[in-house]
């Protein structure tokens, strides 16, 4: 649950620390007062997009963080392990996110650097939101079929499903490229076999190419090549020859002085590495000279390689894919029948697999159908449909899809003696926005979510049945943690907490503030009062004492 909450220049508001409690907690205030702050900074917590005109005018930063109490939540402390974040300290779940107007912004969960996505993995776990849009999504079988999959626990099994499921499309269409992929005539074969041959003949290994590269070199300069290593070659005899006439000497002198004898030892041996020098620069003079054979050999592999290079890529690497991609090409045509014989069986075998999982999710759905639609109609009864009927219609597909091979329709009746139809036929939007409450209740009873957020899920809807609304949402506050963004005065006096949302304007600014007033007797009558219609009507004023004395809230 959520404990604690700071918002720092979030729209409006300049900076606000709120502690909360477990139960039901109301926000309210009046139409444009800025509600939408406190939904934003837990949307901001749960990881969802932001856009930087959140920002306060004037502010650099917007800031979140909060404290969860989570205690050893198995699903959070294998997602934090996983993630490489720091575990919970005394079950505590800390999180903080800014939102900086010319830099990048900052996520930090448990003290420790992370990035959105873990804020979004995180908050998958712990919050749930149910806005004004959600009615709406009723209207739409591939939503009705979501929440009945929800209700009958078809997740795993759903996940497992649409995995082969996409794996056997896959087959298909690996069938179907086969089928299309252009045949080669016998010609183009032998064109590809031989561009093949070509290049097999150069040998495009990095190795191979940088040698010919040398030879070619040194072929395309043999004469210059030639001259130039005679000349040093005669330069180095002629400095063997000049050292030669002062060794005698050097050795003359070490017999004088001892000391000169290592002297003449590098004047000896500086004469050696000039006759080896002249011997090896002799050896490169006569190297150039290639036989006319090789020589014509060379040349013709690099023109080769030349044609081959500007054909299929500047790098022998590029060279090597094309061959192997021409080689596949040819390889291809072989055996086209014998690879479409074994994708057949595998696409077979599996579509048996599938339906037999497709077979174990329609009967789920069936009994989840059933079940669901019963507590829906239980709940539907206490909200204001007296002789209201409803029911889940699950149908069989003939063929196979990625949700199975069945779906669903949601039917309803609001009056008696009115056939059951689907819900965007005959319903108004107070009607479907009772039929999504009662259907979020029966499904939170069964959700682990540990915080639900209903933001003005009570629309269109008032007096007897606005009761009622709020009774189905404080139940809810037994087995989680509910926060509702509310306009009806008999949903808002059932709140174990209640915080007020106002604004204020002066010449220079607008500002927007959040404080409780559960604890201030008299600051909840006015706002009550106020939500009846008028805060100085005396019988407003009356009404509203009625409801805070007449309202046990339904949790602890």
């Amino acid at each position: 649950m959520l404990q604690f909450l700071r918002i720092c220049n979030l729209a409006l508001l300049d900076e606000v620390s709120l502690d909360f409690e477990p139960g039901f907690t109301a926000v309210t205030g009046e139409t444009g007062a800025g509600k939408s702050v406190l939904l934003g900074a837990l949307s901001l917590l749960a990881g969802n997009r932001a856009d930087k005109t959140i920002i306060r005018v004037g502010a650099d930063e917007v800031l979140v963080e909060a404290s969860l109490h989570v205690g050893e939540d198995r699903d959070i402390v294998a997602l934090l392990e996983e993630l490489e974040l720091p575990a919970c300290e005394e079950g505590a779940l800390i999180l903080r996110r800014s939102l900086h107007r010319k830099r990048g912004g900052k996520v930090m969960i448990n003290g420790a650097l992370a990035t959105v996505t873990a804020l979004q993995q995180l908050g998958e776990i712990w919050i749930d939101f149910h806005g004004p849009g959600e009615p709406q999504k009723l209207f739409h079988e591939k939503n009705q079929l979501s929440l009945l999959d929800i209700f009958a626990r078809n997740g795993k099994s759903l996940e497992k499903y649409q995995a082969d499921y996409d794996a056997w499309r896959g087959l298909w269409r690996e069938m179907d490229n086969l089928r299309s992929a252009e045949q080669l005539s016998p010609e183009e074969a032998e064109f590809l076999q031989g561009q093949i041959n070509a290049i097999d003949q150069v040998d495009p290994s990095d190795e191979s190419i940088e040698q010919l590269e040398r030879d070619f070199n040194r072929l395309d300069n043999a004469r210059e090549l030639s001259a130039l290593s005679e000349q040093a070659g005669e330069g180095a005899r002629e400095a063997a020859r000049a050292a030669s006439h002062v060794l005698r000497a050097a050795r003359d002198l070490a017999e004088i002085d001892s000391s000169a004898d290592a002297l003449a030892g590098r004047m000896d041996a500086l004469i050696i590495e000039a006759e080896d020098l002249a011997d090896e620069y002799d050896a490169l003079a006569s190297g150039g000279d290639f036989d006319p054979s090789e020589a014509e050999a060379i040349h013709q592999r690099m023109q080769t390689w030349l044609q081959i290079r500007r054909k299929y890529g500047p790098t022998t690497e590029a060279v090597r894919a094309k061959r192997e991609d021409l080689k596949r090409k040819i390889g291809s045509q072989t055996n086209v029948e014998g690879q479409l014989i074994k994708l057949e069986h595998r696409a077979g075998e599996l579509e048996k697999a599938l339906r037999k999982q497709a077979d174990e999710l329609r009967r789920n759905r069936l009994k989840g159908a059933k079940d669901l639609a019963a507590q829906a109609k239980e709940l539907l009864t206490k909200l204001g449909f007296k002789k209201a009927d409803f029911a889940i219609e699950v149908a069989t597909e003939d063929k196979l899809s990625r949700h199975g091979h069945s779906n669903c329709q949601f039917v309803f009746s609001p009056n008696a003696g009115q056939p059951l139809m689907p819900l965007n036929k005959i319903a108004s939007s107070g009607e479907t926005a009772r039929v999504m409450l009662a259907l979020k209740a029966v499904l939170a009873k069964a959700d682990s979510t540990a915080l639900l957020v209903f933001d003005e899920v009570d629309a269109n809807v008032g007096g007897e049945i606005g009761a009622a609304v709020g009774r189905e949402l404080a139940a809810l506050a037994g087995d989680h943690q509910v926060f509702c963004v509310t306009h009806l005065p008999q949903v808002a006096a059932l709140a174990r907490q209640h915080f007020l949302v106002e604004k204020g304007q002066d010449d220079d600014s607008t500002t927007v503030s959040i404080r409780r007033i559960d604890d201030d007797k008299d600051l909840r009558e006015s706002e009550l009062a106020r939500m009846l219609g008028d805060r100085d009507s005396s019988s407003a004023r009356e009404h509203a004492r009625q409801l805070m004395s007449s309202s046990v809230p339904l949790h602890p």
